[in-house]
């Protein structure tokens, strides 16, 4: 793909998005855009680091950007990025990476919440942002996020995210936190399947779905129409032992009208011996819009557990998400943005076989490499 391609193909996606500038600025938008989603994939992790990028490779952004207002200062940089509205700039960039990347029917989408912790600013009372996610799992594609200031929101914060994703004919899973009528109903309106998590804060429906498998587990659920699979996987000093249990509902559970769609339950049980010789368990119960293969129904459970490890994690650890001081404005929110997206993009790429981290070195080192990952290849 020609880097003309790419300038006329990001100004395409952009083109709607809101400057808030006052008067025509000195930098067009597109640039301030464009630097930083490169500078972000090389491994730049704040608005000085963005800056001194963008002038270390003016030569090479002058090749599909206008160049001749220069590179602007890191403190220009924030307050762009600052003022830009959130949901304006994630809807640009989820309309490139899904024309880069597009989202199988059937795919498994992930929604889970994340604390950015030191993003609380106690001079101004502003709390420490939590971002609501959604997470293509095997795509690797951050689809969407919301913005909100306590944990506790992510209730009001998973409906507002649904609203602006693409979730026909997917498959949705959300911890337990995500598990309300209200929630699933909307899922089952977008024409999509859920699989969500129940917990305590659903406490009648998490005892019933605990006797159903207690009383059918006595004979292995041969009496019922039940799917099953199990995997068994040792590494890290460990042997985990996984089963998954799917049961199809039969007319008499109690609570089979009240959910939306509701169509079978499970149970997920991870048994772990450790090279010490200890042993430990976890059972989780989930309830499920479609009567799912036994390797689907796993395939759900273990990709959303694995938005951790593949979003995260990688965020934490590979972009210092969790260190950021960013507060200004939008800056936190936005700045955000430009990681999932980094992250997808760099995920997505596969003509470098290393991780995430050696990759946005490969990035800042090879001119022809960032492209290649820019341009979804």
């Amino acid at each position: 793909m020609s880097q003309v391609t790419t300038t006329a193909g990001i100004e395409e996606h952009f083109q709607d998005l809101t400057d808030p500038r006052r008067r025509e600025g000195t930098y067009p938008l597109v640039n301030i855009v464009v630097m930083a989603l490169c500078a972000v994939i090389s491994g730049a992790d704040d608005f000085v680091s963005i800056a001194k990028w963008a002038n270390m490779k003016k030569d090479w952004l002058a090749k599909f950007l206008d160049m001749s207002a220069g590179v602007p200062s890191h403190d220009r940089f924030n307050a762009i990025l600052g003022a830009l509205k959130p949901a304006e700039f994630e809807k640009c960039l989820l309309s490139w990476i899904t024309a880069l990347h597009a989202i199988s029917g059937g795919q498994v989408v992930a929604i889970d919440g994340k604390t950015l912790r030191r993003s609380f600013d106690a001079a101004s009372s502003k709390a420490a942002i939590h971002m609501v996610s959604a997470w293509a799992t095997a795509n690797h594609i951050s689809l969407g996020q919301v913005v909100t200031d306590a944990k506790s929101n992510e209730i009001t914060a998973i409906p507002k995210l649904l609203e602006i994703l693409e979730i026909q004919g997917c498959l949705v899973t959300i911890d337990a936190m995500g598990c309300q009528r209200e929630i699933a109903g909307q899922i089952v309106e977008a024409q999509a399947d859920y699989v969500l998590a129940v917990k305590d804060n659903q406490p009648k429906l998490h005892e019933a779905i605990h006797e159903f498998f207690a009383q059918h587990l006595e004979d292995d659920c041969e009496s019922i129409a039940c799917r099953r699979y199990e995997s068994h996987e040792k590494g890290h000093g460990r042997l985990d032992d996984r089963y998954y249990y799917l049961a199809k509902l039969s007319d008499d559970f109690p609570f089979k009208e009240k959910w939306p769609g509701l169509k079978a339950i499970g149970m997920a049980v991870r048994v772990t011996e450790h090279q010490s010789g200890k042993q430990s368990d976890d059972v989780r119960y989930y309830i499920a819009s479609r009567y799912l293969s036994g390797k689907k129904f796993a395939a759900a459970v273990r990709g959303h557990w694995g938005v951790e490890n593949s979003l995260h994690w990688q965020l934490d650890v590979t972009f210092g998400e969790d260190q950021s001081r960013l507060r200004k404005g939008h800056a936190d929110a936005n700045f955000s943005l430009l990681r999932r997206t980094s992250l997808s993009l760099l995920k997505n790429n596969q003509t470098e076989k290393v991780g995430v981290k050696n990759k946005r070195l490969c990035a800042a080192w090879d001119d022809e490499y960032r492209l290649k990952v820019l341009c979804g290849e």
